[in-house]
């Protein structure tokens, strides 16, 4: 049996399930949307595993499920060496969002990274700590900074509403998803002119180890 996870809410469940619909297999959620069971017609031997979008790189990893369907940013900041364990099958073409850094709209000297990294110097000598980033993505992030040499910052959590702490002063700068910028701007946030620490999407993956001749046949009938 293949076990394929699929964000449980939202547009990122109801894209997913016209994906698949759109290649002859139909998933759809059993009863009200309190529910977490789900139906697939349409493919034999397929089950459907209703999960948050976040639970999906854990599961898949894990090999709860076999396939699953989430953000190519959740799967890299999740799973520390996904490579070795997780496939990426194949991008489906919705949910795009980047991972960005943003700082405030009023730093009129501040437009890309070097000017951030002076900013940040001169802010710990003023301050007596570093610059604070407030972010859900600390794995991309560091990584990130640490290959364009910024050292003078500290990261810290956020899992709530992210473009909200630098109003709060709980952070002088984010990085976090956007896909249009609009809730920035509501915040008067603007993001750095560098390329996105990443560009994410939708993406289908499986399991390295559930790579077997009945998931291939799978595939082959989503044309993959």
């Amino acid at each position: 049996m293949i076990r394929l996870g699929v964000p449980s809410k939202g547009r990122l469940m109801e894209q997913t399930f016209d994906w698949f619909a759109d290649r002859g297999v139909r998933l759809s959620r059993s009863g009200s949307d309190r529910e977490y069971a789900g139906q697939v017609e349409g493919a034999e031997g397929v089950s459907l595993v209703l999960l948050s979008a976040g639970e999906i790189p854990r599961e898949l990893r894990a090999g709860r499920i076999e396939l699953g369907v989430t953000g190519t940013d959740l799967i890299r900041e999740k799973l520390a060496g996904w490579k070795s364990d997780i496939v990426e099958v194949v991008p489906m073409g919705f949910g795009h969002a980047d991972l960005i850094l943003a700082v405030p709209e009023c730093w009129c000297d501040c437009d890309n990274l070097d000017d951030l990294t002076s900013i940040a110097r001169d802010f710990r000598a003023a301050h007596g700590f570093r610059l604070r980033i407030a972010t859900k993505y600390h794995r991309l992030v560091r990584a990130w900074l640490a290959a364009h040499e910024v050292a003078d910052y500290q990261l810290v959590d956020s899992q709530g509403a992210t473009e909200g702490t630098v109003a709060n002063q709980t952070a002088e700068a984010i990085a976090d998803i956007t896909s249009s910028g609009a809730t920035l701007r509501a915040n008067n946030l603007k993001i750095l002119s560098e390329e996105p620490i990443l560009r994410s999407q939708a993406t289908l993956f499986a399991n390295q180890a559930a790579m077997d001749p009945n998931m291939k046949r799978f595939l082959n009938q989503l044309g993959l």
